[in-house]
């Protein structure tokens, strides 16, 4: 079978991955309203394409935080990658390393850093953290991943509880036996996740920076009163993300709070963004409307149910492809030319 799209993945890995690891995957919170908005709303964006812009030569390349990648797509940080592929995130740091790009390491991964770290040397890996009740765990884990070369800390600040997957309570969702994660292991009993602290604050960011000297990222931003606050505590950057809508359903897509907190920080920081990409054209839509870079986070996963790094790498290059075509045809030679003007919302 052919693989031309996203979705084409999506569809593999419903069919060949067990049901309680799609589930998992797949789960939104609640309805899973937000879950879809965070797709349905790129529909509502229009491009304004420019003509006769001499396309003939293309640069889709950018940097984050000062680093060159290839295109302004990494993969966002998931969990349990062992549920999609034997190798787990190893095979996704190879991926990443081998399309030039920044991968987010999670806390709940199934290989250790140090495993992570040796798969792809010299890759441009950031590590996410949850703050755990037991700070020496949170700790230990941020000191390491700098240790190891890391090169971003990101903070994820919206999941001081789970949110309610309703699959997962009916599958009674677990990890299998055989797996585990490796970085926390006889820190907690695995998979509970009642040892995440939900006393974390704001003032949590300069604990942090006393403990490294990594920039820092912070994850799951979705208010202009909150980006105002990022800025003034510090951070180098923003991911705006409800988490895949896993967590608040009934939240915004991320596309549309993308405009809210990019008009509040004023480029004083990056911002990116994760959360239904599904296309290069969506990409571009996230980058006109003021993403430095967009992470993608269940492709990544379909793309190693279908074949572990290489078919991340497959729907990586898709991806690629498919954003140097919709800017070619936009009338956008390289990404210094994306912006505001290259879209509108459309009036419903």
């Amino acid at each position: 079978m052919a693989m031309v799209c996203l979705s084409d993945f999506e569809d593999y890995a419903k069919k060949y991955l067990p049901k309680i690891a799609w589930d998992f995957f797949a789960a939104g919170a609640d309805d899973c309203s937000t879950r879809d908005e965070n797709i349905l709303a790129y529909k509502r964006i229009h491009f304004r394409p420019r003509m006769l812009r001499d396309v003939s030569m293309m640069d889709i390349r950018t940097k984050l935080l000062g680093t060159e990648i290839s295109f302004p797509v990494g993969i966002a940080p998931t969990g349990f990658h062992q549920l999609a592929w034997p190798d787990g995130e190893k095979s996704t740091a190879r991926a990443a390393k081998a399309m030039n790009i920044c991968y987010i390491a999670s806390t709940y991964s199934t290989c250790t850093l140090e495993e992570i770290s040796a798969a792809a040397p010299n890759g441009l890996r950031w590590f996410q953290l949850y703050i755990h009740r037991n700070r020496a765990v949170s700790q230990q884990l941020v000191q390491q991943a700098e240790a190891l070369g890391f090169q971003g800390l990101v903070l994820t600040a919206d999941l001081p509880y789970t949110g309610r997957r309703r699959d997962d309570v009916r599958n009674g969702f677990r990890l299998p036996p055989h797996m585990k994660l490796k970085n926390l292991e006889g820190a907690f009993e695995v998979c509970k996740m009642s040892s995440l602290d939900p006393s974390v604050t704001w003032n949590d960011i300069y604990w942090l920076r006393r403990l490294t000297r990594l920039p820092i990222i912070i994850k799951g931003i979705l208010t202009k009163e909150d980006a105002e606050l990022a800025v003034k505590h510090g951070v180098q950057g923003i991911i705006v993300s409800n988490h895949g809508g896993r967590q608040l359903d009934g939240g915004p897509a991320t596309i549309d709070a993308l405009v809210e907190v990019v008009e509040a920080v004023q480029g004083r920081v990056e911002v990116y963004l994760d959360g239904g990409i599904r296309k290069g054209s969506d990409v571009l839509k996230a980058l006109a409307l003021g993403a430095k870079c967009v992470f993608i986070g269940r492709p990544a996963l379909w793309g190693l149910a279908y074949k572990g790094e290489e078919g991340l790498q497959d729907v990586l290059r898709i991806l690629q492809d498919e954003f140097r075509l919709s800017m070619a045809l936009a009338g956008c030679p390289s990404i210094s030319e994306i912006g505001r003007h290259l879209v509108q919302f459309s009036k419903l």
